[in-house]
Order: C-alpha cells, then structure tokens, then sequence
C-alpha cells in the first residue's frame, strides 16, 4: 500500500474528506489518482457504463443530457470541488446519467468505483459518511434537474389545437 503524501493533502483541502482522520486519508489516498483533461474534451457520455467517481479541483464542466426535440441540454455547471459521476456508486444505477464536458482544462481526483466501494465496504464509519455525502449530492442535482425540466416545460411554445369549423 503506497502512501501518496501530495493526495492526502489535496483530499484534506476537500470540504467533503474535512473531518476524516488519517488513517482514512491514508487509505483513500492509495486508491485515488489526479486526471487532467483539456478543453472540449467529453470526460463521459450519457448512458455509458460508470466506473470512476470524479472531484473537480480546477477547471469548469458542463454536464449535458439529452432531451427529445431539443437535443443536448446544459443540466448543470460542475465547478471546483464538485462532485461528478456519483452513479458509480450507485448499485442499481450503474450508467451515466447525463454527459459531462470539459468547458475549461480540467484537473480532478479520480477514484475507480470498484476500489471505492471496497474501502466503504471494509470500513462501515467511511462507508456511510461518503454514502451520506453522495445521497447529498444526488437530491441536490434532482432539485437542479426539476427546476431545469419545469423551466424547459414553461419555455416550449404551446401547441395549439386544431379548431373545427362548422
């Protein structure tokens, strides 16, 4: 198990990793590594199989689904320390949701999915709080969605009805 000292710092300057002790920094630090990715680059599509959790450190991604007639809509505007690609760890929902494109270069935190649901698996106190962070983000992006849809719902032109004439 190799200690990366410079990952332990950046995921203790994480909001989300604040109140955990070393030794569970130590081992997330093992199975975490940096990204780095361009701008215009597609990081996931939607419907693809997930298999990386992603924190944003630098940079800015908009994350897209598609919408029958309107075609590829901006969901969401992932900004640093947001976190992108929570269906990884999701047992039922394992496909992306939406897709996810670097507006900016990019520099995240990557971890494999499998790996991280190992570590929550084999240490139920870091298991929990991640879950309970993850659910957080999850309804605050379904809140986002549903403002999103009832906004399209209210811009869409309203269809007329054919009248008959007598």
């Amino acid at each position: 198990m190799s200690i990366n000292t410079d990952l332990i710092m950046t995921l203790k300057s994480i909001p989300w990793f604040y109140d955990l002790p070393q030794d569970q920094l130590e081992s997330l630090s093992t199975i975490a590594r940096y990204c780095d990715i361009p701008a215009g680059t597609m990081l996931f599509e939607e419907g693809s199989r997930t298999d990386v959790l992603y924190i944003l450190l630098e940079g800015q991604l908009d994350l897209e689904t598609f919408v029958p007639t309107r075609g590829a809509v901006s969901i969401y505007q992932a900004e640093p320390l947001d976190i992108i690609g929570w269906s990884c760890m999701t047992p039922v929902v394992r496909q992306r949701t939406a897709s996810a494109r670097a507006l900016t270069p990019c520099h995240l935190v990557c971890f494999e999915a499998d790996e991280l649901l190992n570590v929550c698996d084999g240490n139920a106190q870091l298991g929990y709080l991640i879950m309970r962070r993850i659910a957080n983000v999850i309804a605050s992006r379904l809140l986002t969605n549903r403002l999103e849809l009832f906004d399209i719902i209210v811009h869409q032109p309203s269809k007329t009805l054919p009248t008959t004439q007598e």
